[in-house]
């Protein structure tokens, strides 16, 4: 990924360091900017700096940044300051779910509750304003939103196979095995999503909007990476999926919908109407058998699923509601237009 820009002075320490040998005062001058931004934030759900930070942390685990030295990666103190936003981070996100009760034992149980969860009314639906009424820029601005996962799609989540086993670890190689295209590389959901992008009269490389999202979605990913990232939440990442899964069908029909109701071709509708079949899926495999069958396996792990869930719900219900907002008042979503991105 390239070098995005800083948003304050915990971003700007990192991307200074980053091109740096690792060395102890540089580390020092990152760690102390953290500190105070996580002192001085209203919120880390929505704070661009903190979040562009996380990000940039994180990315060092998937393709790398431009520039930035190797031996970054696993650098301890790098690890620690990073560990000390996902600490802030993670609490947030708590307080931001309410769960279910904690009474499901076995895998249909489970997989109710989840489907339960995943039919409730959301807020305000991006999909069906996307169906009916967005305009060709706001179709454009959906798509920058969405890049910064699925350019990358099915990777935070496949952090998991190595920590899971039996059932659960075979659902979730059966589900991420469709999501990388069953070894075709064109028909890898990255692939096809970058195939719309190019559709539409946008960059299709990834991390090349990072710039233009605000931090709610640059959260949205970072949350994926939290959760897959640390084997004590595993029950997290697993929970995310199926929660992803089963909120995924029906809205990429109407995805589908409104791009051709703007007159773009299956160049463009490829990946949502792959999903709408492959979810359909995938969403039932992700309930009993990965979701449910890691509780039958690790009760312990309910609480921990359900929090994956929920999360990933919330923070999709709360980016919702900052597009169709900005829709409304005839504002753009990102930081900057589509137009001024693209």
């Amino acid at each position: 990924m390239r070098n995005p820009q800083a948003r304050g002075a915990a971003s700007d320490a990192l991307l200074n360091l980053l091109p740096q040998e690792p060395n102890a005062e540089g580390v020092q001058v990152l760690a102390d900017a953290v500190q105070k931004s996580l002192e001085g934030s209203d919120g880390i759900l929505t704070d661009e700096d903190l979040q562009l930070t996380l990000f940039c942390l994180y990315e060092l685990h998937y393709g790398g940044i431009e520039g930035a030295h190797a031996d970054w990666e696993w650098e301890p103190e790098l690890i620690g300051i990073r560990r000390r936003i996902e600490r802030d981070f993670e609490s947030a996100l708590r307080a931001a779910v309410e769960l279910p009760p904690l009474e499901a034992h076995d895998s249909d149980a489970v997989a109710a509750v989840l489907f339960e969860l995943t039919s409730a009314d959301g807020g305000p639906s991006v999909s069906r304003f996307l169906a009916k009424k967005a305009t060709l820029e706001q179709a454009q601005e959906f798509l920058i939103h969405k890049s910064v996962y699925q350019l990358k799609e099915a990777d935070p989540h496949t952090w998991a196979i190595p920590r899971l086993r039996g059932r659960a670890k075979a659902a979730m190689v059966e589900i991420q095995a469709d999501e990388y295209g069953g070894g075709r590389p064109d028909r890898m959901h990255s692939a096809l999503f970058a195939r719309t992008m190019r559709g539409v009269g946008l960059a299709d490389d990834y991390g090349h909007y990072v710039d233009a999202v605000p931090a709610l979605t640059l959260a949205s990913t970072n949350m994926m990476s939290l959760f897959g990232l640390n084997r004590r939440l595993r029950g997290a990442i697993v929970g995310h999926l199926a929660a992803y899964e089963m909120t995924s069908s029906q809205p990429n029909r109407f995805y589908g919908n409104g791009f051709r109701r703007l007159g773009f071709d299956e160049d463009v509708t490829w990946y949502f109407d792959e999903h709408v079949e492959a979810d359909a899926v995938h969403e039932q495999i992700a309930g009993r058998d990965l979701a449910g069958g890691l509780v039958e396996a690790e009760p312990e792990l309910l609480e921990d699923v359900y929090f994956g869930a929920t999360a990933a719900l919330a923070l999709d219900a709360m980016l919702g509601e900052h597009i169709i907002g900005s829709w409304e008042k005839g504002e753009s979503s990102l930081r900057t237009s589509a137009a001024a991105a693209a």
